[in-house]
């Protein structure tokens, strides 16, 4: 049987890459746009089509793991989006073979997450449940950090070439360290949970408004998550007159993301175990804090035209947000502990399509009007206020599934 700190580790090193990965693209379409003269909107359809792999893939990967265990899936997760990584020198050079790539890349991490999510509800202890998704978060914004410090100094050929190995290393050291103790249909959980009903009607899924609270949050989460992400360095390049050096500040909200996410996840477990709140309670805390604060924030950020000043304002934006960790995205494990993948997947797949929007929206947004990202941002925020009361005022820490 794995030690669940062996369990959260190596879970947390996959999404380090699985991070590391997605901010590749955004820095290196800088100088690929110079190179290979693309408009905005085709811009934005490449940073957008990871997204229309990664929302085909989540609920397919949770409905797999439980088939096949959480090892088989999460070693052809990491494959297939190393792989995809490794690749994107060779067929940049059409910008629709670099969409397709772009897709399978989504695919992969698509299947991966809920995979993760899967293995914590099985292996990770209750009461350190707050502090592994805080460490899970931390551990991608780490790898975010890492490709955005590390990248600006490679070429961008070398910066797909040099992940996606570090991908295919994973592998290698997963199949090696990680036993997976039960068979491929019997569930085995560290703590058993109070009903196991393995016999859900898929209705259940999409028919309880506390899994819907959770779903939002998480679609308003990641609405502004994804355009910080993916437009960041074009926003400081082109709006703030960043250089290649400059792009390394980039680095800097992800950090602050790291740092928050941790220090949220054990104030939350303390919250419960020391202090005696209620496990809804210090949910809703965590959630109102991870969406109001990064809503308010983006507004400010939207009003600066200077450098460290912006930088500033979107660093405590991602750095507020890292508290959803042990808001929502820790909810799962409590209200369908059974089908924490399956949840999950069903709510990234929500939350993927502002991935998909994001890009050819934030396109034309700018474009129409004139070069302002002011209506991007206002936009940003608007969502995150609605996923806070949606979620503060439906959510639920009893099981329901």
């Amino acid at each position: 049987m794995n030690k669940p700190s062996h369990t959260l580790w190596l879970c947390c090193i996959a999404n380090f890459i699985n991070a590391a990965d997605r901010v590749i693209m955004p820095i290196a379409i800088v100088p690929m746009t110079d190179q290979f003269k693309w408009d905005m909107h085709g811009q934005g359809w490449v940073l957008s089509s990871f997204a229309v792999g990664y929302i085909s893939s989540q609920v397919i990967g949770a409905s797999a793991t439980r088939k096949y265990g959480g090892k088989n899936m999460l070693t052809i997760s990491v494959l297939l989006w190393s792989m995809s990584t490794f690749l994107v020198p060779m067929f940049a050079h059409s910008i629709y073979a670099l969409i397709i790539g772009r897709v399978i890349l989504g695919l992969g991490e698509g299947l991966g997450l809920p995979t993760i999510f899967h293995i914590f509800s099985h292996g990770i202890p209750s009461e350190e449940r707050s502090r592994a998704f805080g460490y899970l978060v931390a551990l991608g914004s780490i790898g975010q950090t890492v490709a955005s410090v590390v990248c600006p100094h490679l070429s961008w050929q070398w910066m797909f070439y040099l992940f996606g190995a570090i991908g295919f290393l994973w592998v290698f050291v997963w199949i090696y360290c990680y036993k997976e103790c039960k068979g491929s249909v019997d569930e085995e959980f560290l703590q058993p949970p109070k009903v196991n009903n393995t016999n859900v009607n898929w209705r259940e899924f999409i028919n309880h408004w506390p899994l819907w609270s959770i779903y939002i949050a998480h679609f308003s989460m990641n609405w502004s998550n994804y355009i910080i992400m993916h437009w960041l360095p074009t926003y400081l390049t082109r709006s703030l007159g960043a250089g290649k050096a400059h792009i390394m500040l980039t680095a800097v909200p992800y950090v602050m993301n790291s740092a928050v996410g941790m220090v949220a996840g054990h104030c939350a477990d303390s919250l419960i175990t020391r202090r005696k709140w209620t496990v809804l309670s210090v949910r809703r805390l965590m959630t109102s804090i991870g969406l109001l604060g990064p809503g308010l924030f983006i507004l400010f950020f939207s009003a600066v035209d200077n450098l460290p000043l912006a930088v500033f304002f979107v660093t405590v934006c991602l750095g507020l947000s890292a508290c959803n960790s042990s808001g929502h995205l820790s909810n799962h494990a409590e209200v369908a502990p059974s089908h924490a993948g399956i949840t999950f997947a069903i709510s990234n797949t929500l939350a993927t399509i502002p991935g998909i929007l994001c890009g050819p929206l934030t396109a034309e947004l700018v474009t129409s009007s004139g070069g302002r990202w002011l209506p991007v941002f206002v936009i940003a925020a608007g969502v995150n206020f609605v996923g806070c009361i949606v979620y503060v005022s439906q959510s639920a820490a009893s099981q329901l599934l």
